[in-house]
């Protein structure tokens, strides 16, 4: 990967729009040429980073999702940022759609009918081994077409071998969490539940 030069972050930074940040700085940003900036803050060790890019494993994931008929966005380069930090980062074409959270929070009764095909789009990860343990309404958008796709799934990862029970449990705990935090209160959980036990 090729190391990005300060004045080019700098100007990245400049002129685009932060559309997330943290207390380590921001984390997505929107360009001025439609592309988004992923900046990738480690938690790792710097060695441990630079062995294995978080920007590699998120353009990876992209392109397993896709090729499971999944929609994600397109990574169109990746970089280092600070190769001594492990600081990483990558420029990719977002997908067009709408989180899920926002749609429960504008419309809860579209929502509400859309409930039977969330629950069939996580059997469909879980059916193809997909464990995103990070699963969550903020990054499942509903796409113009209907679909549903993902974003922000850098902690994804495809098992060898068919979830087992306890993983599936806890993709739905960290939802329950999710939603606790977001205190998005009176959301169906237990009717998700139901329809995810009916899918085959």
């Amino acid at each position: 990967m090729r190391i990005v030069t300060a004045q080019e972050l700098e100007s990245w930074l400049t002129s685009g729009k932060v559309l997330e940040k943290d207390a380590r700085g921001p984390k997505v940003v929107a360009l001025d040429n439609g592309l988004f900036l992923k900046i990738f803050h480690t938690r790792q060790y710097p060695w441990l980073a630079r062995l294995q890019p978080a920007a590699k494993r998120f353009e990876r994931n992209a392109h397993l999702l896709k090729q499971l008929g999944i929609a994600s966005p397109s990574i169109e380069e990746t970089f280092w940022l600070d190769p001594g930090r492990g600081l990483s980062g990558c420029i990719y074409s977002p997908l067009p759609g709408i989180a899920l959270e926002q749609v429960y929070s504008d419309c809860p009764q579209r929502f509400n009918e859309l409930l039977p095909r969330l629950a069939e789009f996580i059997k469909h990860l879980h059916g193809k081994r997909v464990y995103f343990r990070s699963l969550h309404l903020g990054n499942i958008l509903l796409l113009p077409d209907e679909r549903f796709g993902l974003i922000d799934f850098l902690d994804m990862k495809r098992n060898l071998l068919p979830l087992n029970a306890w993983q599936i449990q806890r993709n739905f705990k960290h939802l329950e969490n999710y939603l606790g935090r977001k205190k998005l209160e009176g959301f169906p959980l237990r009717e998700l539940l139901k329809l995810y036990e009916e899918q085959h």
